[in-house]
Parts: structure tokens; sequence; C-alpha cells
């Protein structure tokens, strides 16, 4: 099993930044994807970042050139730099992983962590 735990979270004005961590610990040698989802009320989990453990990124088109996800495997640990934020980016954002390499579709991540709240607003 693998635990995640994500930190970082809060309340923004727009065009502020917020840097997001998620912490793994268990089984992680078995984990290769890992990202950063984010589900907003009413609407379906979908893909903010992914990383794998090669460093590989992929990124929602929505969020290119605003954040910018980082790993650490030496720390066993994903980062979520956002920048620029703006209020459609209010939701909760979810760090998963998986033991697949590369993973882009919230239903590929097999361990999520219980999510922090992102608001962005004035």
């Amino acid at each position: 099993q693998v635990q995640l735990v994500e930190s970082g979270g809060g309340l923004v004005q727009p065009g502020g930044s917020l840097r997001l961590s998620c912490a793994a610990s268990g089984s992680i040698v078995s984990i290769n994807a890992m990202g950063w989802y984010r589900q907003a009320p009413g609407k379906e989990r979908r893909l903010v970042a992914t990383i794998t453990r090669g460093g590989t990124t992929d990124y929602a088109d929505s969020v290119k050139g605003r954040f910018t996800i980082s790993r650490d495997n030496a720390k066993n640990m994903v980062y979520l730099q956002m920048n620029s934020l703006k209020p459609e980016d209010t939701a909760v954002y979810y760090c998963g992983a998986a033991r697949q390499y590369r993973v882009i579709f919230a239903a590929g991540m097999e361990y999520w962590g219980q999510g922090t709240q992102v608001t962005v607003s004035s």
C-alpha cells in the first residue's frame, strides 16, 4: 500500500500563487507515475499535471504556462507550483500515484490522498 498526504492548499487572491506538496510513504518503490488532479463541486476529477519517475511531465491545457509539477524521488515528494491563479482554479486538489510508468487520466491512478482545498477569490 501507498499513502499520500497533501498540504499547501488555502485561500488566495486571483493572480496569486500557491505551492502544493504531496508526501508519499509505504510501498513507494513500486510507484512510477505521480500527479495532481482537481475536482470542483459537481464535476469529475480531472488532470492538472503528472510526472513520471524519470521526469516526463504532462499538463492540462488550462494550466500550461502557469503551473509547474516537480518531483524529488529521494524525498518521495511531488510538488505543484501554481502561479497566476484564477477563480476557475478553485477545487479540491488530489495527489495520485500509480505503478504504471505514465498516467494521464484519473482512472489510471491507483492511490489517492485525501485532497487539499484551493480557493481563488478576492
